[in-house]
């Protein structure tokens, strides 16, 4: 039984994540911390950007969390595991496969084009306003219609 509930631990706490990172992304990244996060939505020169300290801050605390939790396998742990995978579903999704940090891999996966035009969406502005679809996993229903639509009519 404990399995079961570290496993919803784990699963509830990536679910969190997204809405946690979309919040933090639209209030503050496009907010007080663009100072930080502008470097993301400029021409990369170079393998790291400022923006990564946010990514190295979510890892440093995920690693805090299984570390005062490693020794009962507590609560503590378990989040600090959700947040972990989450950290790696973002390296995958936004630094690869999106801003090609590496060799990117192709799909036609409904999903990953819906969520591939979104995140495009997001980096036509280079500045703090306006923008929009903040999420990394979540994004709006509009632009998975658009590729079906693409699919449909082909021009």
């Amino acid at each position: 039984m404990k399995i079961l509930a570290y496993i919803v631990i784990v699963l509830s706490t990536i679910a969190l994540m997204e809405l946690i990172s979309w919040a933090m992304h639209k209030y503050l990244f496009h907010g007080p911390l663009w100072f930080i996060h502008k470097t993301h939505h400029q021409q990369r020169h170079g393998w790291f950007e400022l923006n990564d300290l946010f990514s190295i801050g979510f890892a440093t605390f995920a690693l805090w969390l299984m570390w005062i939790g490693h020794l009962s396998l507590d609560y503590r742990f378990w989040i600090g595991a959700g947040i972990s995978i989450y950290g790696i579903i973002y390296f995958v999704f936004h630094d690869w496969f999106i801003h090609n940090r590496f060799k990117a891999f192709k799909s036609d996966n409904r999903y990953l084009a819906g969520i591939r035009r979104a995140h495009k969406i997001h980096h036509k502005s280079t500045e703090k306003y306006p923008s929009e679809e903040f999420g990394l996993l979540v994004v709006s229903r509009k632009w998975f219609k658009k590729q079906l639509k693409e699919n449909l009519d082909p021009k």
